[in-house]
């Protein structure tokens, strides 16, 4: 039997959304206020699915303790208290949290063997989330997982 689990993690971070190709009027008219010079933050909230059999002895997907550890050394510790536009992934990506969300999926579902990464949701504020990947009937493109 195959089960999801979702476990929500918080991280404060800044960035500027400016793309280096726009001229600095269009990035004010693309951007917006989120174009300001000195940045703005957010406390954002991600929310990590992991899928995978349930273990029969344990009755788990996987163990919440190696998820959270997991969360913490690949994203939390990574973004949290930075301003995103310095961080590598981002040097020639603007800081959206469309791009953090799909970063975020990437680093955490490289390596995470206990079980499948399945999506990662950003809340950057209580109007604003995004997903990726997102494995819905309505979604292009879409295959059930087995």
């Amino acid at each position: 039997m195959r089960a999801y689990l979702s476990r929500r993690y918080r991280i404060s971070a800044s960035h500027r959304l400016h793309a280096n190709v726009f001229t600095e009027d269009r990035n004010r008219e693309v951007y917006g206020k989120c174009n300001n010079p000195h940045g703005h933050g957010h406390n954002y909230v991600i929310e990590v699915t992991v899928g995978g059999p349930v273990n029969a002895e344990t009755g788990m997907v996987c163990n919440l303790g190696d998820l959270d550890a997991w969360v913490r050394k690949v994203v939390v510790d990574r973004f949290d208290h930075t301003n995103l536009n310095l961080d590598p992934l981002f040097q020639d990506r603007v800081p959206t949290t469309e791009n953090l969300s799909i970063e975020v999926y990437r680093l955490l579902a490289a390596a995470f063997d206990k079980a499948e990464v399945v999506r990662v949701r950003v809340e950057e504020t209580s109007n604003n989330s995004f997903e990726y990947p997102i494995h819905t009937p309505f979604a292009a493109g879409y295959r059930p997982m087995s």
